[in-house]
């Protein structure tokens, strides 16, 4: 009978790491740009009649339509802590 040999089985290489990118490897057209932690927090702190007032506003201007007073509070919180898209 036959002996069955091993085929002899080699290792994979090992991958090479990607290097990180350094500022000065990146494109001309990026820039770096540093923001502080106050920069950051734009937001202020909105009361609840301030909201509610301008949520009034809002639904008076869209013709007093009904079944929308949620998206109303909604974007008067945005349009009052200045996060308005």
């Amino acid at each position: 009978m036959a002996e069955k040999t091993k085929s002899a089985t080699t290792t994979p290489k090992p991958r090479k790491t990607a290097a990180k990118k350094k500022a000065a490897d990146l494109p001309s057209n990026v820039t770096e740009i540093t923001v502080t932690r106050e920069q950051m927090t734009v937001t202020r702190e909105v009361r609840p009649e301030e909201i509610a007032a301008l949520a009034h506003q809002l639904w008076n201007d869209r013709g007093r339509q009904h079944g929308s007073d949620a998206e109303d509070w909604f974007r008067a919180e945005q349009l009052l802590r200045g996060k308005a898209s």
